[in-house]
């Protein structure tokens, strides 16, 4: 779907560089059809290094050449992009953004019948492992969104939601590698303070984070069944989940997403 397809990217930060990473690993284009452009001379070289990729420091030249136009930036800085690209901008380029909380009206309305498909991934994309949810404006039909799903499936799993959902993907898988991150960390200092060293309790956390989640991806069953296979009557796992239980973890986790989802809300105001 991506034969003879030019692919730009405006922003050439660490989002464009997993994006382009995942396209050319899957073999899903050559790095003759990918551009990008960044105000960074410094991160153009390092990506034209990296890649054998064409970069530009101009913004107008890359909508010219594209056919599917990556719009890699800070949702702050994206209004003056899309002022500066939207005359040249033409109805036959699919425009994808991924500017948090920045909705696909404000796009559709300085780049009139443009097919737009607004995108959240989150970091992950950078191993391979994202998790990435699309929200499809009024001109991006499914021939327009297969090509877009197959570009972020290289870097991970991708849903199709409706564009009032994406606050709560936000708050949720957006979000979510934070709140990973942050127990992974506890559990490697209760690793660390049981006796093992540190660098032993980071493997064991993470890898046992990783494992459980390939368990509920690969199985496709219920986290409450397979979390009752490890809890046997009396043994260690149940006095664990007793204690989360009783510390409220399941309701901090549910109130961490419920947060940032209205945190995304309120950007989107903006």
């Amino acid at each position: 779907m991506l034969i003879n397809k030019q692919i730009g990217f405006i922003g050439g930060g660490a989002m464009a560089e997993s994006i382009i990473r995942g396209i050319l690993s899957a073999g899903l284009v050559m790095p003759s059809q990918i551009m990008v452009n960044d105000i960074s001379s410094e991160r153009l070289a390092h990506l034209s290094s990296s890649f054998a990729i064409a970069t530009t420091l101009d913004s107008q030249e890359i909508v010219k050449q594209s056919d599917i136009l990556f719009l890699t930036v800070k949702p702050q800085v994206i209004s003056g992009v899309i002022d500066t690209i939207a005359p040249i901008v033409t109805k036959t380029t699919i425009v994808v953004s991924v500017a948090a909380g920045v909705p696909i009206d404000m796009l559709q309305s300085k780049m009139s019948g443009v097919p737009i498909i607004r995108v959240m991934p989150n970091t992950p994309v950078a191993v391979g492992e994202g998790m990435s949810a699309m929200a499809l404006g009024k001109y991006a039909t499914k021939a327009v969104s297969d090509p877009i799903a197959q570009v972020f499936a290289s870097v991970g799993q991708v849903v199709t939601v409706s564009e009032d959902s994406m606050d709560a993907v936000t708050g949720l898988s957006g979000s979510g590698p934070a709140y990973a991150f942050v127990v992974i960390d506890a559990l490697a200092d209760a690793g660390v303070r049981v006796g093992l060293s540190r660098q032993t309790s980071i493997l064991l956390a993470a890898q046992t984070l990783m494992g459980a989640a390939k368990m509920i991806l690969e199985t496709n069953e219920h986290p409450a069944k397979l979390r009752d296979m490890v809890t046997s009557p009396g043994g260690t796992a149940i006095a664990g989940v007793h204690i989360l239980e009783q510390k409220g973890v399941r309701a901090a986790l549910i109130d961490a997403v419920v947060a940032a989802t209205k945190r995304s809300r309120e950007m989107g105001k903006r």
